[in-house]
């Protein structure tokens, strides 16, 4: 494993972290306390010290879960999470967005209930959930002064869910120089991640990216395919059938990207004896790997289901890297819809000032009809 700063702020992530949204809910999957507790283990074993959950999920119990887990690990980690939403008055409907609460009150008292949660004294990472452009007032970034200078947080960033508005949001945490904006990102969701590494070119910002969602709901690691049936409870379930049938068309054109060599498993047996150079890449790492080839991003965080796909994705950290070809022709690729002429169903971009700032970038998305599944 390998390890990045955080912007400027001095804290360290490794390059493949744990997104947490796995622990305390069942959207991608039922598990127990205790699987959510040991895949935690075993994803420290392997090399992952950054850890990154939300208040929301499971309406706290995410984050108790992992206070749980890190609880012997606290100094050897950096733990991560997310304010913004009320849960607390507002029950949850299905999937949908619950009601957000974000001033400088309420980041306060968010903040104070998620490290009751945690069981911690501060949180190295606090970022704003799906927070709207004209939500983050100076009161907001003042509570977040504070807390950083009481010492209950050590940095603070900025969360974008795709579709709940990114481009005003990320532009502004960008030049308000968050020290970490954490975006939707990947092969075939590229829009969003170039916009923001233009964006902190441009200004110069330290702001660091944090890449979610690196395997495209479960094509990119080929966990979804053709024959897959998903559960009505299955996060995955709300991308279109159109979604799917392209992505599986693109997946193969990114067949190159892909390396015989050592296995994850092997080269963890091995316990790093295993030069990279002799490592296999696999599609699901190589996709991990793209992202980790732009020198503005922290970290990646898979969404691991299984403690073998922690093994395999942590060692994507440690594969043979993109070379500027590969990674030139993964955006080519990109540009020319990897030649695909059809529409694939999805609006994955919605902006939260009435679309003006998603037409001045050129981008053109139409509103998906209906999903693969029913919830």
């Amino acid at each position: 494993m390998h390890y990045r700063e955080l912007g400027t702020s001095g804290i360290e992530v490794s390059e493949v972290g744990f997104g947490a949204w796995v622990v305390g809910t069942d959207w991608w999957g039922d598990r127990s306390d205790d699987d959510s507790i040991e895949m935690i283990h075993h994803a420290i074993d392997q090399g992952i010290t950054f850890f990154d959950t939300g208040d929301v999920y499971g309406h706290g119990h995410s984050e108790e879960v992992v206070g749980e887990a890190l609880a012997d690990y606290r100094d050897e980690v950096t733990v991560a999470t997310k304010i913004g939403y009320d849960f607390y008055n507002h029950p949850q409907a299905g999937h949908g967005e619950l009601p957000k609460e974000i001033t400088g009150e309420w980041v306060r008292e968010a903040t104070e209930k998620s490290l009751d949660r945690l069981d911690m004294e501060y949180v190295d990472l606090l970022q704003l959930h799906n927070a709207n452009v004209d939500e983050v007032t100076p009161d907001v970034l003042e509570a977040l002064d504070e807390l950083k200078e009481e010492g209950l947080i050590k940095a603070a960033g900025w969360a974008l869910g795709p579709s709940i508005g990114w481009l005003a949001e990320g532009d502004m945490a960008i030049e308000e120089e968050f020290d970490a904006l954490q975006i939707v990102w990947n092969a075939f969701e590229q829009d969003v991640g170039n916009h923001f590494l233009d964006t902190i070119e441009e200004t110069g910002s330290s702001t660091s990216l944090i890449g979610r969602v690196p395997h495209s709901s479960g094509l990119l690691n080929e966990q979804v395919r053709p024959e897959t049936e998903l559960g009505s409870g299955d996060h995955r379930g709300f991308r279109p059938d159109e979604w799917y049938e392209t992505g599986w068309e693109k997946l193969e054109e990114l067949r190159f990207l892909e390396r015989d060599g050592v296995s994850a498993s092997e080269a963890s047996r091995r316990q790093g004896a295993v030069e990279a150079s002799d490592r296999e890449r696999t599609m699901a790492q190589a996709s991990i790997a793209f992202l980790l080839g732009f020198d503005a991003t922290a970290s990646v965080t898979p969404t691991f289901r299984t403690k073998d796909d922690i093994t395999e994705w942590a060692a994507a950290s440690d594969v043979p890297k993109l070379t500027d070809e590969e990674m030139q022709r993964v955006i080519d690729l990109y540009e020319d819809n990897f030649g695909i002429d059809r529409f694939d169903g999805m609006d994955a971009l919605r902006s939260s000032v009435d679309g003006d700032d998603i037409r001045d970038a050129g981008l053109d998305k139409r509103v998906a009809e209906g999903a693969r599944n029913e919830a």
